[in-house]
């Protein structure tokens, strides 16, 4: 079952790394959709099934042994349907097996799209627009009812639609930033085909979220895990308004955040948002328990397997504390699960990854549906302050997993010094709403130095700075020459333990945003 009754768009994955960036140009446009695996149990939506479906694309060949199939019950629904790369071949595959083979001319990248027939799916495209393609298969034949739309000088066949049904299939991504008008595109399928206005909004799913909230808590009580961002912040604020004095949050010190984040983010929450909050130094606990560990996944896990010890811990006076909240985002959720086929996890994040099989409180994670766009959306119109809703996304392992390898209160505390010039000199340089997200690595790198006539043998930080419009996909940001220069000169000299910075210009895909 889906968690809203808002109309909604169905989105099966098949595998494709754009998967989530089909749901973020639908959610621009205020209509809800969910992502399912490609071979989810379809009639759990028979009560309340979507008005459109997208089949995203994917990285098998159609034909490969094991690939992911089509399900052809979402065609009991009778609503419109849209094939992406993988999932235009798959439609015409089942329908029409031996239609799709391995292309002598594959397409990655960029190609012209030229429309052969003007339709609803194509409304305010111009007749020949930028695409962008990744496929190595292509498309020899159509099944019996359906006709080509478009194309391009590789694909005779890049678009396609049924003579008298509402189910199309494009070759191309309109997800991807790089096709011109792909959102049109989407926007016509959802709203011109789909019949969708658009009723997702931050006023509707607060008004819904409060009312589950207190649907699903009654007279219990709930303790948040406040981590000193955005996400947990926003989660506690939103429960707050539903149940009042009913929650509890704890911000607990772990000895894993920035410079001074602990008093001034805790002020913060006391005197300007009023939440019922309790600062916890438990940095002891969890230092001991992360000694040794080098493995990121395993940090990952103890960090989290912590937080539910020391939030037990505060609530285990007082049976009426059934519920632990938590800022767990949809892109966690996505990230965290993997299925034959679809993309395979990259990480487990700690909201979704990092928990104990067996605790003593039930999860409550209200902005589950939610991008980290809308999370801010939401935000504000609960009017927490524009200051602390711009704040960069910071993970929460913290910086358990910014300084790699193994952890010591040394290379912390460098990481910490190291980070706060560079956050400061952001701000200081106009920079810091410019990019998405801006961090510091310690590496468990060594390299010699001179300073002073004298020998260094000492750590090398990594900058790290990427422009995004949600996190999915991300490009390094090209910061300037002078300002890179003036931060490396400030943290080799005050960073006592720092001899080297470096800047790292990789983008999402194929790397992440964080390092661990």
């Amino acid at each position: 079952m889906i968690s809203t009754q808002h109309p909604w768009i169905l989105i099966l994955d098949f595998g494709s790394q754009y998967t989530q960036l089909i749901a973020r140009r639908l959610r621009e446009i205020n209509v809800y959709c969910e992502i399912h695996p490609f071979n989810a149990d379809l009639s759990s939506f028979n009560s309340f099934p979507p008005k459109g479906i997208v089949l995203s694309g994917g990285p098998m060949s159609v034909n490969e042994q094991g690939a992911p199939h089509l399900n052809t019950h979402i065609f009991s629904w009778n609503v419109p349907v849209l094939g992406i790369c993988y999932g235009l071949q798959i439609i015409s595959h089942t329908e029409m097996p031996g239609s799709v083979a391995r292309s002598d001319k594959r397409e990655f990248g960029r190609a012209e799209l030229l429309i052969d027939v003007p339709c609803k799916l194509f409304e305010g495209l111009p007749q020949a627009s930028q695409v962008w393609m990744s496929h190595g298969d292509k498309l020899n034949d159509l099944p019996e009812e359906f006709e080509i739309i478009a194309h391009t000088v590789n694909a005779p066949i890049a678009a396609a639609r049924h003579s008298s049904k509402p189910v199309y299939g494009v070759q191309f991504h309109p997800e991807v930033v790089h096709t011109e008008f792909g959102a049109l595109l989407l926007t016509n399928f959802a709203r011109n085909i789909c019949g969708l206005e658009g009723d997702w909004t931050p006023v509707s799913f607060i008004e819904e979220t409060i009312s589950n909230i207190r649907r699903m808590v009654g007279s219990d009580k709930v303790i948040c895990a406040l981590s000193g961002g955005v996400d947990s912040t926003v989660t506690a604020r939103l429960i707050h308004q539903a149940i009042g004095d009913q929650l509890l949050c704890v911000f607990v010190d772990n000895g894993l955040l920035r410079k001074n984040e602990f008093e001034e983010v805790l002020a913060m929450y006391t005197d300007v948002l009023k939440l019922p909050v309790r600062g916890v130094n438990c940095k002891a606990m969890f230092m001991e328990r992360l000694e040794g560990v080098s493995d990121p996944e395993k940090k990952r896990k103890i960090i989290g397997n912590t937080f539910i010890d020391v939030f037990d811990a505060e609530v285990a006076h007082d049976s009426s504390f059934t519920w632990l909240a938590q800022g767990t985002l949809y892109p966690d959720v996505i990230e965290s699960v993997s299925f034959k086929g679809p993309s395979a996890t990259i990480k487990s994040h700690h909201n979704v990854g990092g928990l104990p099989e067996k605790m003593n409180l039930r999860l409550l994670e209200p902005m589950r549906e939610l991008f980290k766009d809308e999370v801010r959306a939401v935000g504000r119109t609960l009017g927490i302050p524009e200051s602390f809703i711009n704040r960069h996304p910071f993970p929460g392992p913290g910086l358990g997993i910014r300084v790699l390898g193994a952890l010591s209160e040394e290379k912390l505390d460098l990481l910490r010094e190291a980070d706060a010039i560079f956050i400061q000199g952001l701000r200081e340089a106009g920079l810091y709403d410019k990019v998405w997200q801006a961090l510091v690595v310690l590496l468990p790198v060594q390299s010699v130095g001179v300073m002073g006539d004298e020998r260094t043998y000492e750590f090398t930080a990594a900058l790290r700075a990427v422009t995004s419009v949600d996190g999915m996909t991300a490009d390094w940001a090209q910061l300037p020459w002078d300002f890179l220069s003036a931060v490396s000169n400030r943290i080799i000299n005050e960073v006592k333990g720092i001899n080297r910075v470096v800047y790292d210009v990789s983008s999402k895909p194929p790397a992440t945003i964080e390092w661990e």
